[in-house]
Formats: C-alpha cells, sequence, structure tokens
C-alpha cells in the first residue's frame, strides 16, 4: 500500500504516520504539507507545497497511490465562515481533485469532527462547513471515500497536540479518560486506534461512508489490543 498523508505533523497525523510505519504492508507514506514532516524513517517521502491550494505542478508526484490519509484541521475558534470555509473545504477539495486525477484509483479518508452536519443547514458554522466537505468529497466517485467522525481523541505513543488549548486539556483532563473509556466506550478513541482504522479502510472497506467514533474503534480491532493510556 502506497499512501499520501496531509497533516503528518498534527496530532491525529502523527497517530496515522506512526501506524503507516509500523505496518509492513504500507511501503510508501508520501507527507504533503507547507514544511517538511521532520521523519527519517525511508518509507517517508516529503512533497512541501507552499500554497496548498495549487497542485498544478505536482500532478506526476500524486501518481500511483492507493491512499490517501487527510488529516489537515483548525479550530473554527475566532474564523468568520469565509475564512474558515477557505481552510476546511476549498483546499480539502483542491487536494481531492488533484490526487483523483493522478490516482483515481485511492481510496479517500477524511478526518472530520463528531456532530458534523450533513445537511448543511444547522446552527453551528464549522458543523455546516464539515459537512459540506465531507458530501463534496462523496461526490467525488472515488474508489472508496471514507468520512471519519471522531469525538474525544487520546494521544498515545508520546504524541502531544500542537494546540496550546488541547494541550492543556490533555494535561488537566488526562485522568479522566481512562473512566470515560469504561463507562462511555464508544465516545473516545485513540490516535493510534484512528490510524489503525484509516488503514484498514484501504485494506478492507467498510459497510458505511460515515464513521462515527464506535465504527472507528469497531474497524481498528479489538479494543483490548490498543489500550488507552496516558
Amino acid at each position: 500500500m502506497k499512501a499520501i498523508l496531509f497533516g503528518a505533523t498534527g496530532m491525529v497525523g502523527q497517530g496515522v504516520l506512526l501506524e503507516c510505519l509500523a505496518d509492513p504492508e504500507v511501503t510508501t507514506v508520501l507527507c504533503v504539507g507547507r514544511g517538511p514532516s521532520g521523519s527519517k524513517e525511508p518509507k517517508v517521502k516529503d512533497l512541501v507545497l507552499p500554497d496548498m491550494h495549487d497542485y498544478s505542478t505536482v500532478g506526476a508526484e500524486l501518481e500511483g497511490y492507493d491512499a490517501c490519509f487527510f488529516c489537515l484541521g483548525i479550530s473554527s475558534a475566532g474564523m468568520n465562515e469565509a475564512d474558515y470555509t477557505r481552510i476546511t473545504h476549498d483546499l480539502t477539495l483542491s487536494a481531492a481533485q488533484a490526487i483523483h486525477k493522478a490516482s483515481p484509483d485511492v481510496t479517500f479518508c477524511f478526518i472530520s469532527g463528531q456532530s458534523t452536519d450533513s445537511s448543511e443547514k444547522g446552527g453551528a458554522m464549522w458543523a455546516r462547513v464539515k459537512g459540506r466537505t465531507e458530501n463534496d468529497l462523496l461526490k467525488m466517485n472515488f474508489k472508496k471515500a471514507y468520512m471519519f467522525r471522531p469525538g474525544l481523541i487520546q494521544a498515545t505513543k508520546g504524541i502531544k497536540s500542537r494546540t496550546p488549548m488541547y494541550r492543556y486539556f490533555y494535561a488537566v483532563f488526562g485522568w479522566l479518560f481512562p473512566l470515560v473509556k469504561a463507562v462511555l466506550p464508544s465516545s473516545i478513541t485513540t490516535t493510534e486506534r484512528v490510524g489503525l482504522a484509516m488503514i484498514n479502510a484501504v485494506r478492507k472497506g467498510y459497510e458505511k461512508p460515515v464513521l462515527e467514533t464506535r465504527d472507528i474503534n469497531k474497524l481498528a480491532g479489538p479494543m483490548d489490543k490498543v489500550p488507552l493510556q496516558l
């Protein structure tokens, strides 16, 4: 399996990258971003794009891939809808269109979010934009496309979020995660399990295109094999 990864330096992207590196069936990971991934692993190649909306000169470098794991994302806090749409929707669709053209047999996996609004008509701006992004991706006629909607994500294997607000949240409330897992196991997943689920979505597919936390954990495999831990 050859995979393209967006967001390799983010919390979720780091988790996906680690699972790709650990999986012997994943032979190549092309990390696309505004800067290099920082990985020195032989499987990893970097494609640095100063303008993440423009793929006009790099089509050949996107050819021959089996999977795209799109893990880029930003918080909508303090943003207006036009700016959030440009980054969340327009940037994603620009990348997806270029990848679909270069590698038409790719399976596209997109990190969305719990409570995303598929109707595109709800009151939460971020949920409408995410819903529009999901809907437009599902219309693109990929070989397979899956929208991942995780809720609470525990960072594992030493991964730390680059977002100060999230780091604070994990530092203060991280001790509660095992309790949440015990009481509400379908409301929490891990960076590790998201990575495993994405790889398995490519490898064996899933029965529906939109995956909530329960589906992510199911596709990742038995929970006791991928424990939650601080």
